[in-house]
């Protein structure tokens, strides 16, 4: 096996997404043959290096793991947490191969999670580039006005730059509306920042699809593994140009 950048292959042997895993090598936390290493550009070779993550030795996963979670409202997208909060994996009962989140959900939003031991399609996921479309289900202390709900789709400034356009459609018309919205970016609280740029409260949101996969029936707490066909359509879905989000709603 030839050698490749030490990030590349923490993310193949499903110990943390690829940005995740530069974390740990510049925080000293990886070791290649006894020795700390804590530049980027370093390489290894799996096969032939004696390769340690905080102290556990590495080795490549034997089979890909791909499962969606309903990760419910007070919960942390996180391996572990600090303060002692529930996290994801707490939840992954029965699952003994070592998977992480693919990106995050806030901690009062709930919804489809995807977690996994295959880093690549990890990192696809996450991509900037990608822009593999994320739909939620949100509901608002208001309702927008039609010129706010085309602003909405166009793309709206935050932190000086312009948000990509968006798929927005009311749902459930009522004082406090659910929209449907689809995005094709992942800032970080993107959709309360997008509806606080109008003056509006996100009260609940929820992540109904990603990509291709669907949450489903899935219950709040429970998880499933994606079938083979879903697995296929996700990777598809990633080799594909990104699609552009249709000016008139999700």
């Amino acid at each position: 096996m030839a050698e490749e950048r030490l990030q590349k292959i923490l993310a193949h042997a499903g110990v943390a997404s690829r940005r995740h895993a530069e974390e740990l090598i510049t925080e000293g936390r990886v070791w290649v043959n006894g020795a700390a290493v804590t530049e980027l550009g370093s390489k290894a070779d799996l096969a032939r290096d004696h390769i340690k993550v905080d102290g556990k030795l590495l080795r490549a996963p034997k089979r890909l793991v791909y499962l969606a979670l309903f990760k419910p409202d007070n919960t942390v997208t996180t391996m572990s947490d600090p303060q002692r909060r529930a996290t994801v994996m707490d939840l992954l009962h029965g699952v003994k191969e070592r998977v992480y989140p693919v990106g995050r959900l806030d901690y009062h939003s709930e919804g489809l999670l995807l977690l996994t031991n295959d880093g690549e399609m990890a990192n696809a996921i996450m991509s900037a580039t990608t822009h593999l479309p994320k739909t939620y289900v949100v509901k608002v202390n208001g309702t927008l006005t039609a010129d706010q709900e085309e602003q909405f789709r166009r793309g709206v400034p935050l932190s000086g730059k312009r948000t990509l356009p968006a798929g927005l459609k009311v749902i459930h018309a009522a004082q406090n509306p659910w929209y449907e919205v689809r995005l094709f970016e992942g800032r970080n609280h993107q959709i309360r920042l997008m509806f606080k740029h109008f003056d509006f409260l996100v009260e609940k949101l929820r992540r109904v699809r990603v990509g291709p996969i669907e949450l489903g029936p899935l219950k709040p707490g429970h998880f499933r593994h994606l079938t083979e066909d879903e697995v296929g359509r996700l990777r598809s879905a990633l080799r594909s140009k990104p699609a552009a989000a249709k000016h008139e709603g999700a």
